[in-house]
Order: structure tokens, then C-alpha cells, then sequence
């Protein structure tokens, strides 16, 4: 399907340690030599996703982030062309959920959203992209969600925070187009990963049960192939996942009928 596109690439890919992020690794190992950098809080999970899906020694880096310490991103960015020389793909899949009504959020955990899903990806995304045009070039994927087209009830900070990155990268990818650097947005909808588990609740503390739609969603490993195909075709944007991704089309042509389904569907 992708042509060894990703041959000899280095591809840096933050979100690592489980989830699409893990799901993208193991994908990419099954269908190039790409070297690969692998990005999250837990450097020991990145350790054993990059063992597991049977990367060799010099073909991997692992390097640990946290994006809400965006300040530390110019060093984290120097180093990790410091492991392969270059950065041809930055795919920006690390980020955080929410489950929670919009007045029974702090407006802490408002912030920490944004922090972690706008600013944190946007800091890492700006201390790379020198490197890229220095090299001539690049693409940047980011993970955003179906949350960053249109919002839904329990999802509002996180919603937000989704919204801004695609306005941020659509700006971007404008001003970057003489630098021949691409932009890929890719809007997950419900996927079989640990999000709704690993998501906050309105006082900051972690869900820790999985959503009924998440465990009935698109298995992992075939929405890893979609969203390497969709970065492959230089897609400026591509909805993956089941009919949940008709709401794109709907916000679009028919926003009172979204709207009126929207507030009647089961969100969590």
C-alpha cells in the first residue's frame, strides 16, 4: 500500500508508548526501514513498544516528553536531531481527553487541555520545523480528533484545545508551502485505544473506564495503516473511523441536523 514511502526516513512520533502511537510504530516496522523516534511521559513503555515491535538497535531512538513542559521543546527538538541528523516526519499524536461536563469543569483542567493538546504540540511542532527547512523539507501529521470539526456534550476543553489545532495548522501550512513542508490533519473517531480510560473528568482526575463506543470502535492497527496512508497522499485532512465520520459532512451541508443529533447521541 505505501510504496516504501517511508523508506529510510526518520519519522519522530510523539504518543508513543501505547495506543495509535504504539500502533504506528509497529505498523511502520512491518512496512519500511524507516528509523523512528519514539516520544511520551514513560520511557520505559517506549522501551518495550520499540522492542516488541522488533525495531534493532541503531533503527530507533527513544526520547522522553511531557508536553505540558512546552518551554523544554527547543532542547528535546535539538536532541533528537542529534540522534539521526534530520526530522522527515513529525507526527503529533500525544494528547489528552475529557469526559465532563462543561460546568463541572475547573477551569484548570479547561487550561491543562490546552496546555497539553494546543500549546505543548505547537511548541514541539515550532522548535522542529527550522531543522526541516534546513533540510529542504518535511510533513507534519497531527493527531487532532472528529472533536476538532465539531464538539459534542462532555467533550468542551477538549474540543477547544482540537479546534485551535486545526486553525493553528491550517495557518501553518499556508505559510510553510515555499518551504516544501506538508501538514497532515488527521481526525480520529471512536478507535479501540486506552483515551476514554486515560481521559479527565471535571476536577482533573483520570476517567479510568472505557467508553462503550471506544471498545465498539475501529481496531488500532487498522486505523495505523489508514492514517499512514492518508500522510502518504499528502492529505491536507482525512476523518478516519466508523459512520461517527459522517459529521464532518454534516457540519459542513447540514449543521442544524448535527447539531439536533449531536445533542440526542450517547456520548460516553
Amino acid at each position: 500500500m505505501m510504496n516504501n514511502y517511508y523508506n529510510d526516513k526518520v519519522i519522530w512520533i510523539t504518543g508513543a508508548s501505547s495506543g495509535i502511537g504504539e500502533a504506528l510504530v509497529r505498523e511502520l516496522v512491518k512496512s519500511s526501514n524507516a528509523k523512528i523516534i519514539l516520544s511520551s511521559r514513560n520511557e520505559e513503555q517506549l522501551y518495550e513498544v520499540a522492542e516488541s515491535a522488533g525495531l534493532t538497535v541503531n533503527q530507533y531512538a527513544v526520547i522522553p516528553l511531557d508536553l505540558k513542559s512546552y518551554k523544554d521543546m527547543p532542547d528535546i527538538a535539538a536532541k533528537a536531531i542529534g540522534t539521526f541528523g534530520k526530522i522527515d516526519i513529525l507526527i503529533n499524536n500525544a494528547g489528552l481527553s475529557q469526559r465532563s461536563l462543561a460546568m463541572e469543569t475547573d477551569i484548570e483542567v479547561d487550561k491543562r487541555l490546552m496546555d497539553i493538546d494546543f500549546i505543548g504540540t505547537v511548541a514541539l511542532t515550532k522548535a522542529v520545523v527550522p531543522y526541516m527547512i534546513k533540510n529542504n523539507g518535511g510533513q507534519i501529521a497531527v493527531v487532532s480528533s472528529l472533536m476538532g470539526v465539531f464538539g459534542a456534550p462532555m467533550r468542551s476543553g477538549y474540543a477547544a484545545a482540537k479546534h485551535a489545532l486545526h486553525g493553528f495548522f491550517d495557518a501553518l501550512r499556508a505559510e510553510l508551502y515555499a518551504q516544501n513542508i506538508l501538514i497532515t490533519i488527521i481526525c480520529p473517531g471512536f478507535i479501540q485505544t486506552n483515551v476514554s480510560i486515560n481521559a479527565i473528568v471535571g476536577d482533573g482526575s483520570t476517567q479510568g473506564t472505557m467508553d462503550d463506543a471506544t471498545n465498539k470502535g475501529m481496531p488500532v492497527d487498522i486505523f495505523a495503516k489508514k492514517m499512514l496512508s492518508a500522510i502518504e497522499k499528502k492529505k491536507y485532512q482525512k476523518a478516519i473511523g466508523g459512520k461517527e465520520v459522517l459529521g464532518v459532512y454534516l457540519k459542513r451541508f447540514f449543521p442544524s441536523l448535527l447539531a439536533k443529533i449531536v445533542r440526542k447521541a450517547k456520548v460516553v
